[in-house]
């Protein structure tokens, strides 16, 4: 038998991220964006293109100026290359990939290297296009986040995987490339509609279920200002959101996700569906909402999470302004097993191997399951269902009680 030839080292590469908390960072006298570009390495002064997630600039009309003026006025920032470029943003421009390759365009005709910069200022589905192309240019561009919602300033801005929809599937062409940096500026959440500055907050409370009791106990005393969406709420919120997620993302020993768990996705199995079923009317955020309440309920209906435990979540999911149901679920009970099915399929099916679900066994105590009972799961959309219908029932009265 012929032997078989083998050369094997193996070598680690490291990886640093960083996450700015500003307001304003284009202010002249902000000291956060050079902080966060860095001291060029080579004498030549290196480049920047600026692209403006389309909504943001709507909702901002001042915002592109702003950013030239902040380039214009500092010699220890690069080379802005032009004046900021405006393009679609949203689930939409993930769904096509004219949106990425118009970037890589931009990128080209602008003549931006590997140390050249691109700054995106936007939402999650804008940062997901704009940093798959940063990605793919020369094999990585340095990218600087700028995530203009709560949901993205949260979760996904300062997390590691860019992604786009294809063949009707989520994030089905996608990179793992950190950012060179983000910077969570608060000042762009200004313009946000009260909607999406909640839709967000999900999060939050997703990553204190499955990694810290005590950030959930914060929650829940802050939920009367979270619900009002006051600035110091919301502001704490979203750093300690933050912090968790990037602490997960550097100590779980699977920052590229090559197993088959995705404990940070907790709730999201469910969320998915639910999205592509309303035809991305249910903003992510509110659809994870009902992906937390479900799989809460699932959780305590197997017995692993006590029911006290149980209500504390729904309790709070309500209390910050989530409804935990959805009329697009479907009514019949065959089209909701096979909408069940199929969720749990499609999630599966995007890292591969085993279903590996996320459940709680307490608050702060996820855990991972590789298989999941179908009819009580029905059940749980069904209690979902139920408490959705009492509450609305109720409305009326606590209304009439108010007047």
């Amino acid at each position: 038998m012929t032997p078989v030839a083998l050369i094997e080292r193996n070598f680690a590469v490291g990886h640093r991220l960083r996450v700015f908390f500003t307001e304003n960072a284009f202010a002249p006298d902000n000291p956060t964006l050079p902080h966060a570009l860095g001291a060029p390495r080579s004498p030549m002064r290196p480049r920047a293109l600026a692209l403006l997630d389309a909504g943001l600039a709507g909702a901002q009309p001042s915002l592109a100026a702003r950013v030239a003026a902040g380039f214009a006025a500092r010699a220890d920032l690069p080379e802005l290359v032009c004046p900021p470029v405006t393009l679609p943003g949203g689930e939409a421009a993930k769904n096509d990939w004219a949106h990425v390759a118009q970037v890589l365009t931009l990128i080209e005709r602008h003549g931006i290297d590997r140390q050249s910069f691109v700054l995106a200022l936007g939402g999650g589905a804008f940062l997901d296009v704009v940093g798959l192309a940063a990605a793919l240019a020369h094999r990585g561009v340095r990218l600087v986040r700028l995530p203009s919602t709560t949901l993205a300033q949260c979760d996904s801005g300062v997390g590691v995987k860019n992604g786009v929809n294809a063949f009707g599937k989520k994030n089905f062409l996608g990179t793992f490339a950190p950012p060179w940096a983000v910077i969570n500026d608060f000042q762009l959440l200004d313009s946000l509609p009260a909607r999406d500055k909640r839709a967000g907050l999900v999060e939050a409370i997703k990553v204190a279920l499955i990694r810290d009791a005590a950030f959930f106990a914060e929650l829940e005393a802050a939920a009367v200002r979270l619900r009002m969406l006051e600035s110091d709420a919301l502001r704490r919120a979203i750093f300690r959101c933050a912090e968790l997620h990037v602490e997960h993302i550097a100590t779980s020993g699977d920052p590229f996700e090559t197993g088959s768990a995705r404990p940070l996705d907790f709730g999201h199995w469910a969320a998915h569906k639910l999205e592509a079923l309303s035809g991305f009317a249910l903003r992510h955020g509110e659809a994870v909402a009902i992906g937390l309440a479900l799989d809460t309920i699932y959780s305590r209906r197997i017995g692993a999470l006590d029911a006290a435990a149980a209500e504390r979540v729904l309790s709070l999911l309500e209390a910050v302004g989530f409804e935990l149901f959805t009329p697009h679920l479907p009514q019949d009970a065959r089209a909701m097993r096979q909408m069940v099915a199929e969720g749990l399929e499609e999630f599966r099916e995007h890292l591969g191997g085993p279903l590996t679900v996320t459940l709680l066994r307490g608050i702060g105590r996820g855990f991972e399951v590789h298989d999941i009972h179908l009819p009580t799961m029905l059940g749980a959309l069904t209690e979902l269902r139920e408490r959705h219908e009492r509450r609305l029932a109720q409305r009326p009265q606590c209304e009439a009680v108010q007047r």
